[in-house]
């Protein structure tokens, strides 16, 4: 089973329990996905749906840096950097901006960029030389990371990229009606419906199917 089947197996699972009997814990180990296609938009998908109740994936300090790394930011050892909760609230804080620029830029409307643009200007960095294992030199990005916005300063970076240069007719909700997770649709076709086939896709599949058979039963009355 591939990584990604794994954790939508997770999510599916959680997804079937009744929605209280299921901790914030479990959710974040279980459904942090990465099939957006855009790192910005993974980060808009850490509040999820399960059943009919949102979600955040994110609940502690702790959750914010395991995402990070997981989607390859860097991920600094906060403690006596930030009071505790600052980074789990500049995070919320940071994703309902990008939430909400991705919406208006997505109808053709105009948005307020301030609260990015603020961990925009957090973002403090240099290059250094460094050595790698083959004795070859590189250049590396060496990033302030001395305050919550500074540590979010990346996925902030990566939303103004999708924002400003990405084609937004590629960049889609999920056509499940319950569903809201975004995705950048690569396919070759550009006609990717959903955040994943293995879950909304079935879903809808299976709701199509019990619907003809209602009608089909109907008729036959």
């Amino acid at each position: 089973m591939t990584l990604v089947k794994a954790r939508f197996a997770g999510y599916s699972s959680l997804a079937s329990l009744p929605s209280d009997t299921v901790s914030p814990k479990a959710l974040s180990r279980s459904s942090a996905l990465f099939l957006a296609g855009h790192r910005a938009l993974d980060f808009l998908n850490t509040r999820t749906r399960v059943k009919e109740d949102l979600v955040d994936l994110l609940q502690t300090d702790e959750d914010v840096l395991i995402w990070l790394k997981q989607a390859g930011f860097p991920a600094p050892i906060i403690e006596g950097i930030t009071e505790p909760l600052a980074l789990l609230r500049s995070a919320r804080s940071l994703r309902e901006s990008i939430r909400s620029l991705v919406e208006k830029r997505k109808k053709g409307r105009r948005g307020d960029p301030s609260i990015l643009n603020s961990f925009l200007a957090a973002s403090q960095s240099y290059p250094q030389l460094v050595w790698n294992k083959s004795t070859t030199l590189a250049m590396d990005t060496v990033r302030r990371q001395d305050t919550a916005e500074s540590i979010l300063a990346p996925v902030a970076e990566a939303a103004a990229d999708l924002l400003t240069t990405a084609d937004f007719k590629l960049v889609k909700r999920c056509e499940e009606e319950t569903c809201v997770l975004w995705f950048s649709d690569q396919t070759k076709s550009h006609r990717r419906r959903w955040c994943s086939v293995e879950i909304c896709g079935n879903r809808h599949k299976v709701a199509a199917y019990r619907e003809r058979r209602r009608y089909q039963s109907a008729s036959r009355d």
